[in-house]
């Protein structure tokens, strides 16, 4: 049966942008960077400490949902730690670092202004 999420897709205008972005200001590692047609390359991110994996690109008719609300959250360990890393770093947010009785969370932008929920695990 169904055992994990393998991928989870983030739309993008400019991978390099976006790729730029994902490693250097989050972190991630590249696991795959790899032509998929004459417009566009596969790329396969790796998220420390988990198996799943973010791929930067954007489906033919999809370029609509570039920069709008991402349907998924990312995990950190301490969301007010990370908060005070990414920030100096120059990431952008959307909300700061906020308690709710389910735990602390925050929200993001990405390059393409996607917006990306962090919470505390």
């Amino acid at each position: 049966m169904i055992t994990y999420v393998k991928f989870a897709g983030i739309p993008t205008r400019d991978q390099d942008r976006a790729l730029a972005f994902y490693t250097e200001k989050l972190g991630f590692k590249v696991a795959t960077d790899q032509p998929l047609d004459e417009k566009q390359r596969r790329i396969e991110l790796k998220i420390p400490r988990a198996d799943t994996r973010l791929v930067l690109f954007t489906p033919d008719g999809q370029a609509d949902r570039v920069g709008t609300f991402w349907n998924g959250t990312l995990a950190c360990d301490n969301v007010q730690e990370t908060y005070e890393i990414l920030r100096a770093a120059g990431v952008e947010f959307v909300k700061t670092p906020e308690a709710q009785a389910w735990g602390m969370f925050m929200i993001l932008k990405d390059a393409d202004g996607n917006q990306i929920l962090l919470s505390s695990r």
